[in-house]
């Protein structure tokens, strides 16, 4: 049997030619990226770990960074940041968070969620939204998600995304895709 199998060399070239292939792929689609793009070095790609790598200097597990600067509704600036230890993480009682999770695990919730952040303040709009369900149901979901903390009422009928809850909003569900 004369069955090829290719050198070390070669599948480590085959490996580096599908690597830059999938980085090209991703610069077009946009969105996040899980190294630097063609002609992107390191430092560049990565410019808030060194500082986070700088922070947590005394953490022996490393830790956590998430922010953003965003343009609310309202036109005002949103900025928030947060950062964390591997280990003060870990120490937490993690079944605190259930409720403000679960808030967000119903396909529904998320809609609402995207539809208030795309403007829409009524319930009445969001009646309009085919999929939602009964008024009945809207205001469950809206009830639920008010609770956790990730809407408040601006009179009757009308909500909003508090500024606060926004940028950890959006980073919720950019950590969720794959």
């Amino acid at each position: 049997m004369n069955e090829y199998v290719p050198s070390w060399e070669a599948l480590a070239g085959q490996v580096d030619d599908m690597s830059r292939r999938l980085s090209e792929i991703e610069a077009r689609l946009g969105g996040d990226h899980r190294g630097p793009r063609p002609n992107e070095t390191l430092a560049e790609a990565y410019w808030a770990l060194p500082q986070l790598r700088e922070r947590l200097q005394e953490a022996a597990r490393g830790g956590v960074l998430f922010a953003g600067s965003v343009v609310g509704l309202d036109g005002e600036l949103v900025e928030w940041e947060r950062s964390a230890a591997t280990d003060s993480m870990l120490s937490l009682d993690w079944s605190e968070a259930a409720d403000a999770l679960g808030a967000l695990s119903h396909p529904v919730r998320l809609r609402l969620i995207q539809a208030l952040a795309g403007g829409r303040t009524a319930v009445t709009e969001l009646i309009e939204l085919e999929g939602l369900g009964t008024t009945g149901q809207i205001y469950h979901h809206l009830r639920q998600l008010v609770s956790a903390g990730w809407l408040e009422t601006t009179g009757r009928g009308r909500y909003q995304i508090p500024a606060t809850r926004l940028v950890p909003l959006l980073v919720m569900v950019t950590a969720a895709r794959r």
